[in-house]
């Protein structure tokens, strides 16, 4: 059974980097078909899906965050990170890692609160 553990800073201030890492046991990042996606819910609204990185390391981002997003992954320690540059008030949001991509996700993390202020 696959689990996914977010783990990072749960308040950033802003302009600042948001760094948060994703810990998965119970299946390899690598293992092929495979993607893995951090997707956020901001207070009060739905869920945004912000991007993922497939089994062989290839990423895609939501456009409307990708100028300030990043995720990488260390395969030896089977975890994959979020970065989220510049950020404002506007990114506070509990924060998911997910396996899967497209809205078709079969294994979440329990979620992490990320508070944007000074």
């Amino acid at each position: 059974q696959v689990q996914l553990q977010e783990s990072g800073p749960g308040l950033v201030k802003p302009s600042q980097t948001l760094s948060l890492t994703c810990t998965v046991s119970g299946a390899s990042i690598t293992i092929s078909s495979y993607a893995w996606s951090w997707i956020r819910q901001p207070p009060g609204k739905g869920l945004e899906w912000m991007g993922v990185i497939a089994y062989d390391g290839s990423t895609y981002y939501s456009p409307s965050l990708k100028s300030r997003t990043s995720i990488s992954r260390d395969t030896s320690k089977n975890q994959f990170s979020l970065q989220l540059s510049s950020v404002t008030p506007e990114d506070t949001a509990v924060y998911y890692c997910a396996r899967g991509s497209n809205w078709c996700y079969d294994s979440w993390g329990q979620g992490t609160q990320v508070t944007v202020s000074s």
